[in-house]
């Protein structure tokens, strides 16, 4: 098991270093723009205040934290963290106008800073990435202070048995459009197959309760294509 852990990280990273350059682009290609509606209502969900604060995992190149800095005022503080240094390079260039944004290098499981900081953890298109899944939702309950919500943006099961059918056969296609707008094809091969071997949405919320978080619900999105997972710290 240790071996594997060590070996999907290795492959999630050689994944990221090799589309990071056209990584926005790419999303946009794959969900036909979807992805910025769906991470918009992740902002709704969140609906924060002035002067809450942010911890942003597996953060890209920081589409959340766009999102939320222009929300809140500038007292807010947000934490982008990502593993990959091009990623982080790429939001640092473009939110450089943000100067409340801390951007730092570190996995999910392992996050540099101290318990009890944040009022939201988020994490995007990243938890099934990760080579701990319990590591990482015990590192989100560590950092979010009591009373902090967690909220997962993920792929997830489609409940509609025709639109299963349809975005398998969609998926199909991708690894070719990765080809064509990033000039790579085996890193979208890797994407699919961690979608079709995450959790499921009540499994996910069984790890969630197992790592301590309380009132945990999902809302399914797209029919089920992608869903937001919440849990609280109390």
């Amino acid at each position: 098991m240790q071996q594997y852990l060590k070996n999907k990280k290795g492959l999630v990273q050689n994944v990221f270093n090799q589309v990071y350059n056209r990584y926005d682009l790419m999303n946009d290609f794959m969900s036909l723009g979807i992805h910025r509606l769906w991470k918009k209502s992740l902002l709704n969900m969140m609906n924060p205040s002035s002067n809450q604060n942010l911890i942003d995992v597996a953060c890209g190149t920081g589409d959340i934290a766009k999102l939320f800095v222009k929300h809140v005022n500038k007292l807010s503080r947000i934490a982008c963290v990502d593993p990959n240094k091009g990623m982080i390079s790429k939001g640092k260039e473009k939110l450089s106008k943000f100067k409340n944004i801390n951007w730092i290098i570190s996995s999910a499981e392992k996050i540099p800073l101290s318990d009890n900081l944040f009022d939201f953890y988020t994490i995007s298109f990243g938890l099934r990435n990760t080579a701990n899944i319990d590591k990482a939702l015990s590192e989100a309950y560590r950092v979010l202070k009591p009373g902090g919500r967690f909220l997962c943006l993920e792929f997830s099961k489609i409940q509609n048995t025709n639109l299963e059918t349809l975005y398998k056969n969609y998926s199909k296609l991708i690894p070719s459009i990765g080809k064509f707008v990033v000039g790579e094809k085996q890193p979208y091969e890797y994407l699919i197959k961690s979608i079709e071997d995450f959790l499921n949405q009540e499994e996910l919320i069984d790890a969630m309760v197992k790592n301590n978080f309380e009132k945990c619900t999902y809302r399914n999105l797209s029919g089920g294509i992608v869903s937001i997972h919440s849990g609280w710290k109390f």
